[in-house]
């Protein structure tokens, strides 16, 4: 969930107790039942398991040169991590002040961007030391932050996904991602992965593949039972956090307070 407040904390159960209004009231996600001829469905095999730390509400995550950058929300503690890939450890860490509620992030030319949610301002830090550079501003909320190879790539929520300048923060382009004509909603955590942009959709346990051209999804993976309940021996929250390390080809996927990191392959269904 995206606050701590008790009207965010029912109105979450009531999509898990209700599922059926939950699928009602969006159409755009994929049904099992009724497969569209343009989009493909994917499920997933799991390669390989790594730890990850529980106490990392996971809003970012990007993988370079063996570790992971990621960055954790909540108001209180939120921070920005450099997290090696083997173990699981937080080899280091910046702490964000208890006003800011971070979010997505992205690396570009050794410079880690982050977003916060509400705060409607983000940080640029370099990417060895975490030593704050710069900030940015933009009109919106901050969800998920990705780039290509010339913009930045934003979403905050809805089902727009804009792209932005590196140096301004300028809005050069916006896209509405819809499938079978529907907007799809609730885009969070954002990934660039061979020309295509891969995105969680907040509260379920699928990721739509975007043409960032024209904004139409060309696939859904379908991640459910990825991580069985008994699996952590605290309670976990949803699907968030994608990382493509594109010199092996993996995917990694991971959640909210999850104790469990997957490189996973997909699986036509």
């Amino acid at each position: 969930m995206k606050s701590k407040n008790w009207n965010s904390f029912i109105l979450l159960n009531t999509l898990f107790i209700f599922p059926f209004l939950f699928a009602c009231s969006n159409p755009a996600e994929p049904n099992a039942n009724s497969p569209s001829d343009e989009i493909q469905y994917y499920t997933y095999q799991v390669i390989r398991e790594y730890p990850h730390q529980q106490d990392a509400f996971t809003q970012g995550l990007v993988f370079t040169e063996q570790y992971f950058l990621e960055s954790t929300g909540l108001y209180g503690q939120s921070s920005l991590r450099k997290v090696e890939l083997e173990s699981g450890t937080v080899l280091e860490k910046f702490n964000l002040i208890n006003q800011y509620f971070a979010e997505g992030i992205t690396l570009w030319e050794n410079r880690v961007y982050q977003l916060t949610w509400q705060s409607q301002i983000g940080f640029i830090y370099d990417q060895e030391t975490f030593a704050v550079l710069d900030t940015f501003y933009y009109n919106s909320e901050g969800w998920g932050l990705t780039h290509n190879s010339t913009y930045l790539i934003m979403s905050d929520g809805s089902a727009f996904i804009r792209f932005l300048t590196p140096d301004s923060f300028k809005e050069v382009k916006k896209i509405e991602v819809t499938a079978d004509g529907n907007p799809v909603n609730r885009l969070n955590e954002l990934e660039y992965i061979k020309d295509n942009i891969y995105a969680n959709i907040w509260l379920t346990n699928n990721i739509a593949i975007i043409n960032p051209e024209n904004g139409k999804v060309n696939a859904w993976i379908d991640l459910s039972g990825l991580l069985p309940a008994s699996s952590c021996p605290q309670s976990t929250d949803v699907l968030n956090g994608i990382a493509y390390d594109p010199q092996t080809d993996r995917l990694f996927v991971t959640g909210k307070w999850w104790c469990r990191l997957f490189e996973i392959k997909l699986v036509p269904r």
